[in-house]
Protein backbone atom coordinates (compact mmCIF):
# COMPACT_ATOMS: atom_id res chain seq x y z
CA UNK A 1 0.00 0.00 0.00
CA UNK A 2 0.85 3.69 -0.68
CA UNK A 3 0.43 7.27 -0.68
CA UNK A 4 -1.00 7.81 -4.52
CA UNK A 5 -0.61 11.33 -6.35
CA UNK A 6 -3.95 11.03 -7.62
CA UNK A 7 -6.41 8.94 -5.75
CA UNK A 8 -7.45 6.09 -8.17
CA UNK A 9 -11.46 5.26 -7.69
CA UNK A 10 -14.81 4.93 -9.64
CA UNK A 11 -14.83 7.54 -12.50
CA UNK A 12 -18.91 9.33 -12.10
CA UNK A 13 -20.35 12.36 -13.89
CA UNK A 14 -23.62 14.30 -14.78
CA UNK A 15 -23.99 16.92 -16.72
CA UNK A 16 -24.61 20.96 -15.64
CA UNK A 17 -26.56 22.54 -18.52
CA UNK A 18 -24.36 21.19 -21.19
CA UNK A 19 -20.94 20.77 -19.56
CA UNK A 20 -19.99 17.15 -18.34
CA UNK A 21 -18.85 17.25 -14.72
CA UNK A 22 -16.68 14.18 -14.16
CA UNK A 23 -15.54 12.68 -10.85
CA UNK A 24 -13.97 10.26 -8.85
CA UNK A 25 -15.49 8.41 -5.75
CA UNK A 26 -12.97 7.44 -3.36
CA UNK A 27 -14.09 5.58 -0.12
CA UNK A 28 -13.63 7.76 3.39
CA UNK A 29 -11.98 7.02 6.41
CA UNK A 30 -14.29 4.81 8.40
CA UNK A 31 -16.30 6.42 10.83
CA UNK A 32 -16.86 9.76 7.95
CA UNK A 33 -20.38 9.85 7.24
CA UNK A 34 -20.25 13.11 4.91
CA UNK A 35 -19.37 13.29 1.46
CA UNK A 36 -16.61 15.43 0.92
CA UNK A 37 -15.98 16.75 -2.52
CA UNK A 38 -12.27 18.80 -3.23
CA UNK A 39 -11.35 20.31 -6.63
CA UNK A 40 -7.92 20.32 -7.25
CA UNK A 41 -5.69 22.88 -9.05
CA UNK A 42 -5.58 20.40 -12.33
CA UNK A 43 -9.15 20.27 -12.54
CA UNK A 44 -9.57 17.36 -11.29
CA UNK A 45 -12.55 16.48 -8.91
CA UNK A 46 -12.57 14.40 -6.25
CA UNK A 47 -15.19 13.07 -4.01
CA UNK A 48 -14.54 10.91 -0.53
CA UNK A 49 -17.88 9.02 0.46
CA UNK A 50 -18.45 6.46 2.70
CA UNK A 51 -18.28 2.78 1.23
CA UNK A 52 -21.79 2.15 2.10
CA UNK A 53 -23.36 5.29 0.62
CA UNK A 54 -25.47 4.08 -2.56
CA UNK A 55 -23.97 5.55 -5.84
CA UNK A 56 -27.36 7.56 -6.27
CA UNK A 57 -26.86 9.41 -3.16
CA UNK A 58 -23.81 10.75 -3.84
CA UNK A 59 -24.83 11.98 -6.90
CA UNK A 60 -27.28 13.71 -5.39
CA UNK A 61 -24.88 15.46 -2.92
CA UNK A 62 -22.44 15.99 -5.62
CA UNK A 63 -24.98 17.66 -7.58
CA UNK A 64 -26.17 19.80 -4.98
CA UNK A 65 -22.48 21.76 -5.41
CA UNK A 66 -22.91 21.53 -9.13
CA UNK A 67 -23.08 25.63 -9.50
CA UNK A 68 -20.05 25.77 -7.14
CA UNK A 69 -18.36 23.38 -8.96
CA UNK A 70 -18.79 24.68 -12.01
CA UNK A 71 -17.42 27.84 -10.58
CA UNK A 72 -14.42 26.17 -9.44
CA UNK A 73 -13.51 24.68 -12.14
CA UNK A 74 -13.85 27.55 -14.24
CA UNK A 75 -11.41 29.50 -12.08
CA UNK A 76 -8.54 26.60 -12.04
CA UNK A 77 -9.26 26.46 -15.38
CA UNK A 78 -8.04 30.13 -16.20
CA UNK A 79 -5.19 29.74 -14.17
CA UNK A 80 -4.36 26.45 -15.98
CA UNK A 81 -4.38 28.65 -19.55
CA UNK A 82 -1.42 30.90 -18.13
CA UNK A 83 0.78 27.48 -16.82
CA UNK A 84 3.63 26.64 -19.55
CA UNK A 85 5.98 24.04 -19.88
CA UNK A 86 9.27 24.48 -18.41
CA UNK A 87 12.02 26.09 -20.13
CA UNK A 88 15.06 26.12 -17.43
CA UNK A 89 16.20 29.34 -17.87
CA UNK A 90 16.58 32.32 -15.69
CA UNK A 91 13.70 33.58 -14.13
CA UNK A 92 11.34 30.32 -13.40
CA UNK A 93 10.10 29.62 -10.17
CA UNK A 94 10.89 25.95 -8.55
CA UNK A 95 10.10 24.25 -5.22
CA UNK A 96 12.10 23.18 -2.57
CA UNK A 97 10.59 21.96 1.13
CA UNK A 98 7.14 24.15 0.15
CA UNK A 99 8.68 27.16 -0.59
CA UNK A 100 9.77 29.05 -4.12
CA UNK A 101 13.22 29.68 -5.40
CA UNK A 102 14.01 31.59 -8.51
CA UNK A 103 16.07 30.15 -10.76
CA UNK A 104 19.06 31.27 -11.76
CA UNK A 105 21.36 30.31 -14.55
CA UNK A 106 25.44 31.77 -14.39
CA UNK A 107 26.96 30.10 -17.68
CA UNK A 108 30.89 30.36 -17.30
CA UNK A 109 33.00 27.78 -19.25
CA UNK A 110 35.91 27.85 -16.33
CA UNK A 111 33.56 27.16 -13.45
CA UNK A 112 32.11 23.99 -12.11
CA UNK A 113 29.21 22.61 -12.74
CA UNK A 114 26.28 22.46 -9.95
CA UNK A 115 23.54 23.62 -8.07
CA UNK A 116 23.36 25.78 -4.86
CA UNK A 117 20.42 27.17 -2.73
CA UNK A 118 21.76 30.15 -2.34
CA UNK A 119 20.40 33.74 -1.02
CA UNK A 120 16.42 32.75 -2.13
CA UNK A 121 17.55 31.23 -5.69
CA UNK A 122 18.59 28.25 -7.11
CA UNK A 123 21.80 28.62 -7.96
CA UNK A 124 22.68 26.81 -11.69
CA UNK A 125 26.24 27.16 -12.50
CA UNK A 126 27.03 25.69 -16.61
CA UNK A 127 29.53 25.79 -18.84
CA UNK A 128 27.43 26.50 -21.84
CA UNK A 129 23.99 27.55 -22.34
CA UNK A 130 22.11 24.57 -22.77
CA UNK A 131 18.37 23.88 -21.23
CA UNK A 132 18.90 20.23 -21.03
CA UNK A 133 21.84 20.35 -19.03
CA UNK A 134 20.45 23.07 -16.71
CA UNK A 135 17.38 20.49 -16.10
CA UNK A 136 19.56 16.94 -15.49
CA UNK A 137 21.25 19.24 -13.16
CA UNK A 138 18.49 20.43 -11.03
CA UNK A 139 16.94 17.10 -10.81
CA UNK A 140 20.03 15.64 -9.85
CA UNK A 141 20.35 18.23 -7.03
CA UNK A 142 16.62 17.28 -6.53
CA UNK A 143 17.49 13.84 -5.65
CA UNK A 144 20.58 14.27 -3.64
CA UNK A 145 18.88 16.37 -1.42
CA UNK A 146 15.68 14.19 -1.20
CA UNK A 147 17.88 11.47 0.03
CA UNK A 148 19.06 13.76 2.86
CA UNK A 149 16.00 15.31 3.86
CA UNK A 150 13.93 11.79 3.97
CA UNK A 151 16.49 10.07 5.68
CA UNK A 152 16.89 12.47 8.00
CA UNK A 153 12.59 13.02 8.89
CA UNK A 154 12.37 8.85 9.09
CA UNK A 155 15.09 8.97 11.64
CA UNK A 156 13.16 11.79 13.91
CA UNK A 157 9.25 10.00 12.95
CA UNK A 158 11.11 6.30 14.26
CA UNK A 159 10.79 7.62 17.72
CA UNK A 160 6.79 8.06 17.31
CA UNK A 161 6.28 4.73 15.04
CA UNK A 162 7.13 2.48 18.51
CA UNK A 163 6.04 -0.53 16.51
CA UNK A 164 9.18 -0.42 13.97
CA UNK A 165 11.72 -2.59 15.58
CA UNK A 166 14.74 -0.96 13.41
CA UNK A 167 15.12 1.74 10.58
CA UNK A 168 13.57 0.58 7.37
CA UNK A 169 15.51 0.78 4.19
CA UNK A 170 14.54 3.91 1.80
CA UNK A 171 14.96 3.97 -1.79
CA UNK A 172 14.12 7.21 -3.08
CA UNK A 173 12.94 7.21 -6.75
CA UNK A 174 10.70 9.14 -9.70
CA UNK A 175 7.22 8.07 -9.19
CA UNK A 176 4.53 9.36 -11.53
CA UNK A 177 1.18 7.87 -9.70
CA UNK A 178 2.47 7.36 -6.03
CA UNK A 179 4.27 10.04 -3.24
CA UNK A 180 5.47 6.89 -1.44
CA UNK A 181 5.15 3.29 -0.81
CA UNK A 182 5.68 0.17 1.28
CA UNK A 183 6.84 -3.34 0.39
CA UNK A 184 5.38 -6.43 2.32
CA UNK A 185 8.92 -6.27 3.74
CA UNK A 186 9.11 -3.38 5.29
CA UNK A 187 11.32 -1.31 2.41
CA UNK A 188 10.08 2.32 2.15
CA UNK A 189 10.39 4.08 -1.41
CA UNK A 190 9.43 7.83 -1.16
CA UNK A 191 8.83 9.59 -4.62
CA UNK A 192 11.76 12.34 -4.88
CA UNK A 193 9.48 15.02 -5.69
CA UNK A 194 8.01 14.59 -2.24
CA UNK A 195 11.22 16.99 -1.34
CA UNK A 196 9.55 20.19 -3.39
CA UNK A 197 6.22 19.64 -0.30
CA UNK A 198 6.52 21.47 2.84
CA UNK A 199 8.06 19.11 5.79
CA UNK A 200 4.49 18.46 7.30
CA UNK A 201 3.69 17.04 4.04
CA UNK A 202 7.03 14.57 3.56
CA UNK A 203 6.23 13.42 7.28
CA UNK A 204 3.00 12.39 6.47
CA UNK A 205 3.73 10.36 3.80
CA UNK A 206 6.72 8.67 5.48
CA UNK A 207 4.61 8.09 9.00
CA UNK A 208 1.72 6.60 6.14
CA UNK A 209 4.20 4.20 5.34
CA UNK A 210 5.33 3.61 8.60
CA UNK A 211 1.82 2.40 9.71
CA UNK A 212 1.67 0.06 7.15
CA UNK A 213 4.32 -1.93 8.46
CA UNK A 214 1.81 -2.92 11.36
CA UNK A 215 -1.38 -2.47 9.06
CA UNK A 216 -1.13 -3.73 5.34
CA UNK A 217 -4.38 -2.13 4.10
CA UNK A 218 -6.25 1.40 5.05
CA UNK A 219 -8.21 -0.65 8.00
CA UNK A 220 -10.08 1.67 10.67
CA UNK A 221 -7.17 0.19 12.79
CA UNK A 222 -4.82 1.45 10.02
CA UNK A 223 -6.21 5.11 10.80
CA UNK A 224 -6.92 4.83 14.16
CA UNK A 225 -2.63 4.12 14.11
CA UNK A 226 -1.95 7.47 11.96
CA UNK A 227 -4.31 9.08 13.98
CA UNK A 228 -1.90 8.47 17.52
CA UNK A 229 1.15 9.25 16.05
CA UNK A 230 -0.06 12.29 13.54
CA UNK A 231 -3.39 14.16 14.89
CA UNK A 232 -3.15 16.29 12.29
CA UNK A 233 -2.68 14.13 9.19
CA UNK A 234 -6.13 14.86 7.42
CA UNK A 235 -4.67 18.65 6.78
CA UNK A 236 -1.21 17.43 5.70
CA UNK A 237 -2.58 15.70 3.23
CA UNK A 238 -5.34 17.95 2.34
CA UNK A 239 -1.98 20.49 1.96
CA UNK A 240 -0.06 18.09 -0.66
CA UNK A 241 -3.14 17.05 -2.40
CA UNK A 242 -3.52 20.70 -3.48
CA UNK A 243 0.43 21.31 -4.33
CA UNK A 244 0.35 18.67 -7.10
CA UNK A 245 -0.61 20.97 -9.79
CA UNK A 246 2.59 23.13 -8.19
CA UNK A 247 4.97 20.65 -7.81
CA UNK A 248 4.65 18.69 -10.61
CA UNK A 249 3.81 21.02 -13.09
CA UNK A 250 5.41 24.29 -12.39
Amino acid sequence: MGVPIQASGERMSFYYGDDKISFERVPRAPGSKKVLIKVHPDCRVMVSAPEEAAHDDVLRAVKKKSRWLYKQLGDFRKQLQHVTPRKYVSGESHYYLGKQYQLKVNVNKHQMQGVKLLRGKLDVSVRQKNSNRVRDLVNDWYKSRAKEVFERRLDILLNYALWVEASPPLRVRTMEKQWGSCSPSGRLTLNVNLVKAPCECIDYVILHELCHIAEHNHSERFYRLIGQVMPNWAKAKDKLDRMVGKILTY
